[in-house]
Formats: structure tokens, C-alpha cells, sequence
């Protein structure tokens, strides 16, 4: 199964108060742990989406990495629309593929392991969509089948992901995981604060 991945990191950060892909986790920042975990994965391709101090950030990474399989995309209407609206962005600019994982900036801490076990659940169940689960709660990164792509792209209705998530409700597994990564990200300083404390007792 070939897959790729979208990584979305184009808001404002603003309950933060800080910039969070650039927030540093030990000797690097954090949209750099999140494009490891993916290419760790053995991704084709990662879409990443940008907006806020979207140069700043594309000059980091390409200072950083081969970007043969990076593919820079800026939502101009960051301040404005919602993570939707930079995942249709994202999606539109994938290349050919079976699967893509779609991750939020700010979660840097998923273990390979995760993103293995939602692929080999897509390859057996042929579903649209693998979430992996904690306690029954769904949690990124899902997978999506690229029969979901025209969907996403042509979806308007309201509540977002949420209501996305909803429409494909019959078509989604799910792949329960014992990855702490899937429960933290960076929204806030306290969450900040646990990611760092959390990826010190990891490494």
C-alpha cells in the first residue's frame, strides 16, 4: 500500500500565545518530530500545509531536509477558515496514492507503531478510514483511503471534520493503540509543558 501524508500547521497558535511548529522539543522543533514520525512511517509523499509565519517555517525545513518528498501548500485564508479548508488544500495537492494520513502540526509524539497499525487495518478491512482509538476515543492520525478524496474535496456542509467524520460514520474502523503520543499536543502551555516533560521520559 503506498501512502502519504498531509500535516496541517497553518493556524494562528493563538490560545498558545506562541508559534507552536517552531516551539523547540529537546534538539529540534516541533514540526520537525511530527515530519519524522511520518517519514518514519515510510510515507511517499507529506503535504504540508501552511499559513501563519508560513515562510518562516518552509525555510526551516527545507534547511532541514531533502525535500524531494515535501510539498509546501499555503491556505492564504489561515486567520479565516478552519483546519477543513487547509486539509481540502491538502488533499488537492497529493499525489497518487492508496492512503494518506492526515496529522495535526502540533502532535510530534505518535510512534511508528501507530501509523503501521492503521495501515495494516486499512490493507485487511478495505475501509475508507482507520482511527486509532485510547479508551474508545478517536485519535489522530487517521488514514484515509483515496476513495475518500473527491468526498473531502466536495464537502460543504457545517461542523467541519466533526461532520465529515460523521458522513463516512458506517466506512471508518477502529484500531485501538497504547501510544501516549496520540493524547498530547500543543494548544496550550500546560500542554506544552506535558509534551516536553513526555518526550524527555521517552528519549
Amino acid at each position: 500500500m503506498k501512502t502519504n501524508g498531509i500535516i496541517v500547521a497553518a493556524g494562528l497558535s493563538s490560545r498558545m500565545k506562541a508559534f507552536k511548529p517552531l516551539l523547540k522539543l529537546k534538539e529540534k522543533t516541533i514540526i520537525e518530530y511530527s515530519i519524522d514520525s511520518m517519514l518514519n512511517a515510510r510515507v511517499n509523499q507529506i503535504v504540508v500545509v501552511l499559513g501563519f509565519n508560513a515562510e518562516e517555517v518552509e525555510t526551516l525545513l527545507r534547511n532541514k531536509y531533502d525535500c524531494s518528498q515535501l510539498t509546501f501548500i499555503y491556505n492564504e485564508k489561515y486567520a479565516e477558515t478552519d483546519m477543513l479548508a487547509s486539509v481540502k488544500l491538502g488533499v488537492l495537492a497529493l499525489d497518487n496514492c492508496d492512503a494518506f494520513y492526515l496529522l495535526p502540526g502540533d502532535m510530534p509524539a505518535i510512534k511508528t507503531k501507530t501509523f503501521l497499525m492503521v495501515k495494516d487495518s486499512i490493507s485487511r478491512t478495505g475501509a475508507m478510514v482507520a482511527f486509532p482509538t485510547i479508551n474508545g476515543q478517536r485519535k489522530h492520525p487517521p488514514l484515509i483511503s483515496w476513495k475518500c478524496i473527491d468526498f473531502i474535496i466536495n464537502f460543504h456542509g457545517d461542523g467541519g471534520l466533526r461532520e465529515l467524520w460523521n458522513q463516512l460514520e458506517d466506512q471508518i474502523v477502529i484500531v485501538p493503540v497504547e501510544d501516549f503520543g496520540c493524547t498530547i499536543d500543543a494548544d496550550t502551555k500546560e500542554d506544552y509543558n506535558r509534551l516536553v516533560h513526555y518526550m524527555d521520559e521517552r528519549n
